[in-house]
């Protein structure tokens, strides 16, 4: 018998990857997104959550335009909580276990080291808020679930900041990007796997307990010096390159605040998923192998 697991968020990075992942035998992913569902109604999400029994739903739609969310404050909350919340509730009604991802963004990113899941958390802006009165729902929803909260996600595609200093570096020689904010890329492939090895087992085993984890790829690194290394494996592949000048972020002033560490501690998904997850710079290739080629 199929098991289907329904993906939000279909034509994003996420569920471009969730898609071409390997599912077991006998899983199908029905990926739907802004034409299949407005996540504006939340009558509409309980119906799409009641029209079969999935085994499993992975919330990976979000409201992502981080600074527009600055003054679009009730459409952010709407997608970003509201829509979590009637999927939780849907949810724990039919006994589906739900998968909700979440993002750095609810930490105010002011301490030192590795953002754990129990830290105090403390969104600096609307996008952050948001997403975290998601988190609140669901957890608060009665449903079986996973929170796992992710950053800085890259792909080939969509649009992303791996695709846009390839875009801009191949017509400028020199450019300033932002040293002081720090984090882990997280590759959309590497973090899809993972949503799928969480939502498997959560509909295979009614014992996995719900909670909160984090996802990124491993290591830490500035938006710049994440730049500076997109730049080195791209010339080693014939691809764009570009001298990188890394600036503060009061030199780069946005609408909405970032979190200045980002850095997520794995130990929690590790421990629960047996997931570890691999070097940012080795995600990155596989991601330039796709774009550009393989290294010359």
């Amino acid at each position: 018998m199929t098991r289907y697991v329904l993906v939000t968020g279909g034509q994003g990075q996420l569920g471009t990857e969730l898609q071409r992942c390997a599912w077991p035998q006998g899983w199908e992913v029905v990926a739907i997104d802004l034409a299949d569902l407005d996540l504006t109604d939340t009558a509409a999400i309980a119906a799409r959550v009641a029209e079969r029994p999935w085994a499993a739903i992975i919330n990976g739609a979000a409201y992502t335009a981080v600074d527009k969310a600055e003054s679009d404050i009730v459409t952010a909350w709407a997608v970003n909580a509201m829509a979590p919340a009637a999927f939780g509730e849907a949810c724990a009604k039919a006994d589906i276990p739900l998968v909700q991802v979440s993002t750095d963004y609810v930490f105010p990113g002011d301490k030192e080291g590795l953002r754990h899941p129990d830290d105090a958390v403390g969104p600096l802006s609307v996008y952050g808020a948001s997403k975290l009165g998601g988190e609140l729902a669901v957890r608060t929803s009665g449903a079986r679930h996973a929170i796992v909260r992710t950053a800085w996600v890259v792909s080939a595609h969509g649009n992303n900041f791996i695709k846009t200093m390839l875009r801009v570096g191949a017509t400028n020689g020199v450019l300033r990007v932002v040293d002081d904010q720090t984090g882990s890329p997280t590759s959309a492939a590497d973090l899809a796997h993972a949503l799928m090895t969480i939502a498997v087992r959560l509909a295979d085993d009614a014992d996995t307990p719900s909670g909160t984890y984090h996802f990124s790829n491993a290591g830490a690194v500035t938006w710049a010096g994440f730049a500076t290394e997109i730049f080195a494996q791209s010339a080693a592949r014939g691809g764009p390159t570009a001298e990188v000048v890394g600036i503060t972020t009061a030199e780069y002033p946005t609408p909405a605040k970032r979190p200045v560490n980002s850095l997520l501690d794995h130990g929690a998904i590790t421990a629960a998923y047996n997931i570890t997850p691999r070097p940012w710079p080795e995600a990155l290739g596989d991601i330039l192998d796709e774009l550009i080629g393989a290294k010359q």
